[in-house]
């Protein structure tokens, strides 16, 4: 079975080799796929997102994913079945809870916390290592989930809540979700609802954020703007997006994730 691996931990430490490393020890004919360690350190909703978009680009198998900035407090560890079979290992902090919504639920979740795969000692501050990487590699060798831990209620579960659109005097008031290392700034806003207010391929667009209006084309890729050139896009994970073609987006209009972007057709 397959493991996949999501973390803020960066590749200048040692951190990411070595829970490949545990896991090779304890299940040696297991395929790691790294989704990425480039999450920002600490944004559990980054994290969330990411893992929500490529999930369903994995083969079924244990999803390992680690933003966690309570680790070594009082906060669970979870292993979890999904109702399409995935098993989904991480901190109880929301960063799951993207991800088992787009599978279809929780079908079970346990509290791994005090796991009997866990490696002793645990440290403090490396639950990576020490729990969420042994458990994964035990459960992709095929031990079952109900006796990695405590069973526990899926209501009980942290959730990642997002902002919401909202429709405003016939102005879309979407929100920035994430920026890329382009400067693309992806919104809480789908093609359907952005249709509901007129706005569709091909269209102008009025873009108001931080206060600053501007045009946009509402188009299907980069080229379809000259270089300079504010484009809306559907992007690659079926969302609404913002960029400048061969520019940064989120620099130019001052965006950050969380700040509000209006949208109306002119």
């Amino acid at each position: 079975m397959i493991i996949t691996l999501l973390t803020d931990y960066g590749h200048d430490d040692d951190f990411v080799g070595v829970c490949h490393g545990v896991m090779r020890s304890i299940a040696s004919d297991v395929q790691i796929v790294d989704v990425t360690h480039g999450i920002p350190r600490h944004d559990v909703r980054r994290g969330a997102l990411v893992l929500r978009n490529t999930l369903p680009y994995m083969p079924i198998g244990v999803h390992v994913a680690v933003v966690d900035p309570q680790v070594g407090t009082e906060r669970r560890a979870l292993a979890l079945r999904c109702r399409d079979g995935r098993l989904l290992v991480g901190p109880d902090n929301g960063l799951l809870s993207l991800a088992w919504e787009g599978c279809g639920g929780v079908e079970l979740a346990l509290d791994v916390s005090r796991s009997r795969h866990r490696l002793e000692p645990v440290s403090a501050t490396f639950h990576g290592r020490d729990l969420f990487a042994p458990v994964a590699a035990r459960l992709a060798g095929g031990c079952d989930l109900a006796q990695a831990g405590v069973p526990i209620e899926p209501g009980t579960l942290q959730r990642t809540e997002l902002p919401q659109p909202r429709l405003e005097n016939g102005t879309l008031v979407a929100h920035a979700l994430t920026v890329d290392r382009f400067g693309n700034v992806g919104l809480n806003v789908r093609h359907e609802e952005a249709a509901g207010v007129g706005i569709g391929l091909g269209a102008t667009v009025e873009i108001e954020a931080g206060g600053e209006r501007c045009l946009a084309c509402y188009g299907v890729t980069f080229a379809d703007v000259k270089a300079g050139e504010l484009l809306l896009y559907e992007d690659a994970y079926r969302t609404l997006a913002l960029a400048i073609n061969r520019g940064d987006a989120a620099g130019t209009l001052a965006v950050a994730p969380d700040s509000e972007v209006l949208l109306r057709a002119p």
